[in-house]
């Protein structure tokens, strides 16, 4: 059987779907809102929700596509789903771990939550390439440094994979 799918990650904010998605659409390039629904008195005893505010958004972040649910306070994030950003350089590194994390929670090893409770983690494409070609020694040694870590240091990783 062949079908063509997009996945899109659907993410439910409790009030505040419309400050997230103009927030993480102005941290990634190539990003935009698309579609913006709001609220009628329609099922407002359910929904609870303001008549005339957000209701879903359909938003684009570096060319993929979300969907954000603005809804009452009824579920959560948590670390068991998460977003991985593969950055080039420490400079990208830098800069997504900066702006994701403001009014947020930096965490190890590239972890980081958002202010909206999304996590998310930020690694150098450095780092995977270095798991991937290095022996085993080099693997462990990198391992343990980026255990000390909060946010990736290439220079770092890279003194680790050398026995530096």
């Amino acid at each position: 059987m062949s079908i063509e799918t997009n996945i899109k990650p659907s993410l439910w904010f409790a009030g505040n779907a419309e400050e997230a998605v103009r927030f993480y659409t102005s941290i990634f390039p190539s990003s935009k809102v698309t579609d913006v629904s709001r609220y009628t008195a329609a099922g407002q005893v359910e929904h609870r929700m303001e008549v005339g505010s957000v209701m879903s958004m359909e938003f684009f972040l570096h060319n993929r596509p979300f969907f954000a649910i603005n809804g009452p306070p009824i579920f959560q994030f948590s670390q068991a789903i998460s977003f991985t950003i593969s950055c080039e350089d420490q400079k990208d590194v830098d800069y997504y771990w900066e702006r994701l994390s403001e009014e947020g929670e930096p965490g190890p090893c590239g972890w980081l939550k958002d202010k909206f409770g999304i996590s998310w983690r930020v690694i150098p494409k450095a780092y995977e390439e270095m798991m991937a070609i290095g022996d085993e020694e080099q693997r462990v040694r990198v391992s343990e440094a980026k255990s000390k870590m909060g946010k990736f240091d290439i220079e770092g990783l890279r003194k680790a994979f050398e026995g530096k």
